[in-house]
C-alpha cells in the first residue's frame, strides 16, 4: 500500500471516530434537553447544547423518535451497565442494589413525555419497552440474588414486580414537584431487608 492510501484509510477511520464523539456529544445533550424540557425540545436547542449544527443532528438521528429512541437507549444501556460495576465496588450486596435502585428512579422521573412522543409509532415503543426489559430485569435480579445471598434482603423477591413498584412509586413526579419518588423508593429498598 502506499502512502496515499494509508493516508485515506487514516481519514477515513478519522472521520468515523468523529461521527462515533458527535453522536454521543448528541445522545448527552439531547439527554440533558429533555429533562428539561421534555421530549418535544426543539432540535435547534439540542444541536446549541451539543455545539453542533442542525444537520449533525439529522444526520446522526433523521427523526424525533430516532433520537428520542437512541437516548432511551442509551441511558437503559448505562443503567444496565452500571449494576455489576456497583456489585463490585459497594461495600454490600444491599448497598448496590440501593445506588443501583437510585440511577434506575433518576432514569425514569427524567422521561418526561416519552410515552406521548412515541404513540404514534406502537411497535417502536412495543421494541423499546422490550429492550428495557430485557437489558434491566436481569440486571435488577444479579443484585437482588446477591443481596439475598448475603442474607441482606428476603429471598422471594421478584425483580420485575421490583421495578413495577418502583414505577408506580415514580408516577407522581411528572405532576406533583412537591412529590418525592427517591424519598418514597429508599423506604421500599430499606424495607427489604431482614427485620
Amino acid at each position: 500500500m502506499n502512502d496515499s492510501g494509508r493516508s485515506t484509510g487514516s481519514a477515513a477511520g478519522s472521520r468515523r471516530k468523529d461521527a462515533r464523539r458527535n453522536r454521543q456529544t448528541l445522545l448527552d445533550a439531547a439527554a440533558t434537553v429533555f429533562v428539561a424540557s421534555g421530549v418535544e425540545a426543539p432540535v435547534r436547542d439540542i444541536a446549541a447544547e451539543a455545539g453542533v449544527g442542525m444537520g449533525t443532528v439529522y444526520r446522526h438521528f433523521p427523526t424525533r423518535a430516532d433520537l428520542v429512541i437512541a437516548v432511551y437507549r442509551h441511558q437503559v444501556d448505562a443503567c444496565a451497565e452500571a449494576g455489576p460495576v456497583l456489585l463490585a465496588a459497594g461495600p454490600t450486596p444491599h448497598a448496590a442494589l440501593g445506588r443501583w435502585v437510585d440511577l434506575f428512579v433518576d432514569f425514569l422521573v427524567t422521561k418526561h413525555g416519552l410515552a406521548s412522543a412515541m404513540q404514534n409509532d406502537k411497535a417502536r415503543f412495543e421494541t423499546l419497552h422490550a429492550y428495557f426489559l430485557d437489558r434491566l430485569v436481569p440486571v435488577c435480579a444479579q443484585l437482588l440474588d446477591a443481596a439475598s445471598a448475603a442474607g441482606e434482603i428476603h429471598s422471594d423477591l421478584d425483580a420485575l414486580q421490583l421495578m413495577h413498584g418502583i414505577g408506580n412509586l415514580c408516577i407522581g413526579a411528572d405532576s406533583d414537584p412537591d412529590y418525592d419518588a427517591r424519598r418514597l423508593v429508599a423506604l421500599l429498598v430499606a424495607g427489604l431487608g431482614r427485620v
